[in-house]
């Protein structure tokens, strides 16, 4: 078998597109959704994998700046709409598109590769460590109220048409984006993604709502939801499903959960993608009528170990020499010693002593701050060579806040 990589040309996109939905079901994606994937995917990005006439394997990728520890915004690519045919698989087709991509990332100067993964379990071969989680959280409306902050009563709320208020509501994303690492940078055409609404992705529910919180006259806050109807016999059952909810302040993000839970006739609020360290956690009364579950969320890989380490900054000094492990990637492969704080670091090649030793796959997941290497290493995956040295590097590599991703792609 011969299979042909090249890069994507426009006139096979249709089929390239087609391979791709097959792959996840054969369901094809509501026409808004195609549209908007037809106008943000970037064809010198994308490879496809041919067996002649037949495409067999699809990868993209988009160019992304994602916020990194410190609040610095680093460029990535975005591993993307990646797929092989069931008839085609363990023929080394991933693996390749894989080798691609991350070559491409390299030549372009990008020190990371983001994705979120369909099946996390395929992604760890090829260096992406789990670098942030998300939560679900289902709220019992009646059961919980909101231990809220001062201010709370100074917040007003009222609905808007929710293509009217986008404007407003994308000013608060680009408010919050670089106070949680992880978040991306919307680069134009992205800001449309969050007002896709196709009825046949509703299950039932309302088309979407959207409530602004402001104070004085400024928006200080927002939520997109749903309401999806339901009813057991007589009694009223249904519930709000939260797409979006973001504010500037405590205050702000308490009146908007506040309003969610007081809403007539609905008896849970969900929200399926908010931080681990989300407020909402703190601010509820009763914690255990709020249904909590967590999964992955994005994945991180270091493309370039030494410009990625240098881009953040670190909750405490640390000087520590890694011996980093990069079969897939041998440039990454060595030693590196890296010394920073809060106001920046260094990450430079080094002969000296290792202290740490990991793979690439343990960084990535620790970059963020999500996941420590105290962790991590408490699981075998990091050793220490250097007695302190691992707790010195988890304190340092941690973040105030957890890192979060709050839309994929």
């Amino acid at each position: 078998m011969t299979i042909d990589l090249r890069t994507l040309n426009r006139d096979e996109y249709d089929r390239w597109y087609g391979r791709l939905m097959l792959a996840f079901g054969g369901v094809p994606e509501p026409p808004q959704e195609r549209q908007l994937m037809d106008d943000l995917t970037e064809f010198d990005r994308s490879i496809g994998a041919w067996d002649g006439a037949e495409c067999v394997g699809t990868a993209s990728a988009f160019s992304y700046r994602v916020a990194v520890p410190g609040g610095a915004f680093l460029p990535a690519g975005g591993v993307t709409m990646v797929s092989v045919a069931a008839t085609h698989r363990r023929r080394g087709i991933l693996t390749s598109m894989m080798r691609r991509q991350l070559d491409d990332v390299r030549e372009r100067g990008e020190a990371l590769a983001v994705l979120t993964a369909s099946e996390p379990a395929i992604y760890g071969r090829f260096g992406y460590g789990i670098a942030t989680r998300q939560l679900a959280v289902t709220v019992e409306s009646s059961r919980v109220r909101i231990e809220a902050p001062d201010g709370t009563d100074d917040v007003t709320l009222r609905f808007v048409d929710v293509t009217e208020a986008a404007e407003r509501c994308e000013a608060v994303y680009a408010r919050t984006i670089g106070t949680r690492p992880g978040n991306l940078a919307r680069s134009p055409g992205w800001e449309r993604l969050p007002l896709l609404d196709p009825p046949e992705e509703r299950h039932g529910g309302s088309a979407m709502q959207c409530v602004l919180a402001e104070r004085a006259g400024e928006v200080v806050g927002f939520v997109r939801f749903h309401i999806k109807p339901d009813s057991e016999w007589s009694v009223p059952t249904s519930r709000i499903q939260v797409r979006h909810i973001s504010a500037l302040d405590p205050a702000a993000y308490a009146a908007l959960w506040r309003f969610l839970l007081s809403v007539d006739l609905t008896e849970f609020v969900e929200a399926r993608n908010v931080p681990v360290d989300d407020p909402l956690l703190s601010m509820v009364s009763d914690i255990r009528r709020c249904a909590v579950r967590m999964r992955d969320s994005l994945h991180v890989r270091l493309v370039d170990v030494g410009a990625a380490l240098e881009a953040r900054t670190y909750l405490t000094p640390v000087d520590v020499v890694f011996e980093v492990e990069d079969a897939f990637c041998p440039w990454n492969a060595g030693r590196w010693r890296l010394t920073g704080d809060a106001k920046g670091a260094s990450c430079e090649r080094t002969d000296d002593s290792p202290e740490l030793s990991l793979s690439v796959r343990e960084l990535g997941a620790a970059y963020l701050g999500d996941t420590s290497l105290g962790a991590l290493g408490a699981a075998g995956r990091v050793r220490e060579l250097r007695q302190g040295a691992l707790a010195e590097a988890s304190v340092a590599f941690g973040s105030a806040v957890a890192p979060w991703l709050q839309h994929g792609f």
